[in-house]
């Protein structure tokens, strides 16, 4: 894919999920390298790339970084997550003399693999596992495949509300006022296990470990930010153990546990693993799946988007799904239906 139909993607998808100014910003950015602006010489290694590498998100996450670290102050005067206004004139200028003016270390920036591993996804997880030990009343293995800061993995100490009844600790600094629509159980959760794996985790702990997570938040979605500001916070307190490894490795080396059960979760990440990593990952789940047993049970539990196909006609768009499977029966139940960030999440009638 060429960087202008990246960035013209990114732009409609950060349109449609509520960041008018990053919509703006990318369009912007997409005239810029039309014309052979300096966008050109950032993005000159990133023509040809895949859409899943997000370069979009990258370079505005890597100026977003800047204008957060305090670094960026004329540039931050125009970002919402740092107490500015965006203007569209006025904020590109000083996006654009960023880029010229620093241009090595955004350059440099743009290597690090995206960290979109977003607090509202929690939603979908926190609530597929309730439906899960409804079932399967054990306590639970948590491994995390993309887990990025495993912000995630603390799922259960968020709150959510969600007609009238409401489910985590009442203290959480983490609430979702309007968690889904639909019916999940009341079960009692137990989280055994905390574990993720990224092939370069961010540590939610350190400073710049916050940073990174919070600058690939849209500066212009102050829910999202205070959702993440509060993840931050739980981190300190629960810990959950994210190693440095790729998903195939980790889930090899993964074992069933007698009384447990085990869950292997992943939220949109599924689109930056290669054919064959998918491949294997599947193939791995079902040894694990033919290993387990009554007492000491599989599940694979998943937020990621499906092709919705029309009259045979191709396809018409992404559905996102929370789909479980779980074994010894390898029964598979799609649970409801989420946008990419979590929200607009709607379980289906059991």
């Amino acid at each position: 894919m060429d960087v202008v139909e990246a960035l013209q993607r990114q732009a409609t998808a950060c349109e449609d999920l509520g960041s008018p100014m990053y919509a703006e910003l990318l369009r912007l950015l997409v005239d810029d390298y039309e014309v052979g602006g300096v966008s050109v010489e950032v993005l000159a290694e990133y023509e040809g790339r895949s859409f899943g590498e997000a370069i979009g998100l990258r370079l505005l996450a890597a100026v977003h970084s800047m204008a957060l670290s305090g670094t960026a102050p004329e540039l931050a005067s125009f970002y919402p997550s740092t107490g500015g206004t965006w203007d569209p004139v006025l904020g590109w200028e000083a996006f654009e003399q960023l880029l010229q003016s620093r241009l090595g270390e955004v350059r440099s920036l743009l290597t690090q693999p995206p960290q979109t591993n977003e607090v509202g996804r929690s939603a979908a997880l926190y609530g597929g596992l309730l439906q899960l030990v409804e079932a399967v009343p054990l306590p639970v293995r948590l491994f995390e495949i993309g887990a990025s800061g495993g912000l995630n993995l603390r799922a259960d100490r968020y709150r959510y509300v969600a007609d009238g009844t409401s489910y985590g600790p009442a203290d959480s600094p983490v609430v979702f006022e309007t968690a889904w629509s639909g019916q999940v159980p009341s079960v009692e959760l137990r989280i055994a296990e905390r574990v993720g794996c990224d092939i370069a985790p961010v540590n939610p702990l350190t400073p710049d470990g916050a940073l990174t997570l919070t600058s690939y938040v849209w500066p212009d979605m102050p829910d999202r930010l205070a959702r993440l500001r509060g993840a931050l916070e739980v981190a300190h307190e629960v810990p959950a153990d994210v190693r440095p490894e790729d998903a195939v490795s980790f889930l090899n080396g993964l074992e069933l546990a007698e009384g447990h059960v085990t869950v292997v979760w992943h939220s949109i990440m599924w689109q930056y693993l290669r054919r064959p990593d998918r491949s294997a990952i599947q193939a791995r789940l079902a040894d694990l799946g033919a290993q387990a047993t009554e007492s000491a049970p599989l599940a694979h539990l998943s937020l990621e988007p499906h092709a919705v196909m029309t009259h045979g006609r191709g396809t018409d768009g992404y559905e996102y799904r929370v789909d479980l499977q779980t074994w010894p029966t390898g029964k598979t139940r799609s649970l409801g239906t989420a946008a990419p960030h979590g929200q607009d999440l709607i379980w289906r009638a059991s």
